[in-house]
């Protein structure tokens, strides 16, 4: 099934990316209130500051249901890196070449728009995930134990320097 991508703001994505993050996290791995908080937060602070030249936001579609999205925040991507942020799949459309779609997107944007480096935070154990993010160059550069969300889990950093991918291309 082929996933219809949606990009930029459109009215209820915040909710819609926030809740996907909230129910996942909370269903498969214990988080509590403060992660969803912590989602609603920051993306509408992200939402809020978005720009189209230098930001980027995709919502996946399937069967007309919300099935995932991704965003890359390009605030300090001439400094820091672009960071890669609220990546998820739906678990009903997980397989489904949804996340591949998403993924491809937004580092297909990250090289258009020149941003030298790429960064993610996750946490072990979303092994779907990881093999994306390998897949497309990114390597494991940080890690360490925390427990903001309720659980300790194994937070980690990944990133992928653009030009050393497209010399592997």
């Amino acid at each position: 099934m082929e996933p219809t991508i949606r990009q930029g703001y459109f009215p209820g994505v915040i909710g819609q990316i926030t809740e996907a993050h909230a129910a996942y996290y909370h269903t498969h791995w214990g988080f509590d209130v403060r992660f969803e908080t912590q989602v609603a937060r920051e993306l509408a602070e992200f939402a809020g500051d978005f720009h189209p030249g230098r930001d980027g936001l995709w919502v996946a579609r399937c069967e007309g249901c919300f099935a995932g999205s991704i965003a890359i925040d390009g605030r300090a991507a001439q400094t820091a890196g672009a960071r890669l942020r609220w990546f998820i799949v739906d678990p009903k459309f997980q397989g489904a070449g949804v996340g591949a779609s998403l993924i491809g997107r937004a580092m297909q944007f990250c090289i258009e728009k020149g941003y030298p480096l790429v960064y993610l935070w996750t946490f072990e154990g979303l092994a779907a995930a990881r093999r994306l993010y390998e897949k497309h160059g990114f390597i494991l550069s940080e890690e360490h134990a925390v427990a903001p969300w309720g659980p300790t889990i194994r937070e980690q950093k990944f990133s992928v320097h653009i030009h050393s991918r497209k010399e592997k291309e």
